[in-house]
């Protein structure tokens, strides 16, 4: 990217809409070294793809489990400590109860539908199945219905790609997956039970025990910027703190700001990306930042 020794830098971003982000998006919340250009598409995960492949962005959110890969392979992107999407996650994985009611464990041996195998919420379910009910995930055939961001990875060999076209969702419920990770796309269907049981009961203690809301997607921005203008960067966390704040607080139930406040979750969802094949090594928490955006908040 082009970016001047000083004054303002035109961003091009990939943000999509949430409580935090609209007095950003909408300008309530500003400054003079930062002119976006909200130029990504309106759900930001298919936004993913060109940001990793053509540098089409300078700017924006991205997954955690994206950005580890593209840490691994080499892409020039540099994390800021500032979740932008983050969930508890017990509740994304469903099924049919007319084929059946089923248990965590009852998964093994079946198919069970995620959107990509790399997919972030595909990585929290899978993790919470593996340590909080003993599901062995290398068991589970997992089909998939979309290709990875990045071009370098390649799935387990227990996955497998379905046809273009297949919606895993109308597939869960005519009993061909026994399951499938859907999260918000999950069938309104009175037929549709979740795998666990009293999901959102089973956060809370998660919650308590743990300590971490699991992160979705946070902000990240090409490392030339960091580079050349960490006063701008250093604005970009500003404005994104800012934002979050003029949120209302019963809409963000998000993951905190701050590089030691995050520390916990990202280090989950590194090990359990090893853990699931999804990177080949295990990253340090340190090596995902720079010397400047590791020192935010």
């Amino acid at each position: 990217m082009d970016v001047p020794a000083t004054g303002p830098v035109k961003l091009r971003t990939n943000l999509a809409d949430y409580p935090v982000t609209t007095s950003l998006k909408e300008g309530r919340v500003s400054s003079p070294l930062v002119d976006w250009d909200f130029c990504g598409p309106k759900t930001a995960h298919d936004g993913f793809k060109d940001m990793l492949r053509r540098n089409a962005y300078d700017a924006g959110e991205l997954a955690i489990v994206t950005y580890l890969q593209a840490k691994i392979y080499g892409k020039p992107w540099v994390l800021l400590p500032a979740p932008i999407h983050g969930r508890f996650q017990h509740h994304c994985i469903g099924y049919n109860i007319e084929h059946g009611a089923l248990e965590p464990k009852d998964i093994e041996g079946r198919q069970v539908g995620v959107r990509t195998y790399a997919q972030t919420t595909g990585l929290w379910v899978r993790g919470i199945l593996q340590h909080e009910y003993g599901v062995d995930l290398d068991r589970v055939t997992w089909l998939t219905i979309d290709e990875s961001h990045l071009a370098e990875y390649r799935d387990p060999a227990n996955c497998r790609q379905l046809p273009q076209g297949s919606r895993i969702d109308q597939m869960m419920l005519n009993g061909e997956l026994a399951a499938a990770i859907l999260g918000v796309d999950m069938p309104k269907d009175p037929r549709v039970r979740t795998l666990i049981r009293e999901p959102h009961a089973a956060a809370q203690e998660w919650y308590r025990r743990e300590g971490v809301i699991p992160i979705n997607h946070l902000f990240v921005v090409h490392q030339e910027l960091s580079r050349r203008r960490p006063d701008v960067v250093r604005e970009i966390y500003r404005l994104l703190t800012e934002s979050r704040a003029q949120a209302p607080a019963a809409a963000v139930g998000l993951p905190p700001l701050g590089f030691e406040a995050n520390r916990k979750g990202v280090g989950i969802a590194i090990e359990w990306a090893l853990e699931q094949r999804i990177i080949p090594r295990r990253l340090s928490v340190e090596e995902l930042f720079d010397d400047v955006t590791a020192s935010l908040g």
